[in-house]
């Protein structure tokens, strides 16, 4: 998810977004630590949108 798509969401969207995708990730992880998944680059690009978006909701909420 791009910035830009993330800044023109609303707080409470945000953090619904943070929740899914947080689930998400967990289900990759235990899917990628039983067998090898094909993208393993799959889980850095969901930590980095996390991390993304937790930035963008802090500067919001200050």
């Amino acid at each position: 998810m791009k910035t830009s798509e993330i800044r023109e969401l609303s707080v409470s969207e945000i953090t619904e977004r943070i929740e899914v995708a947080k689930a998400e990730m967990l289900t990759e992880k235990l899917n990628h630590s039983v067998s090898a998944t094909e993208d393993s680059s799959k889980l850095r690009k969901s930590r980095r949108d996390i991390a993304r978006m937790l930035t963008i909701l802090a500067e919001k909420q200050q």
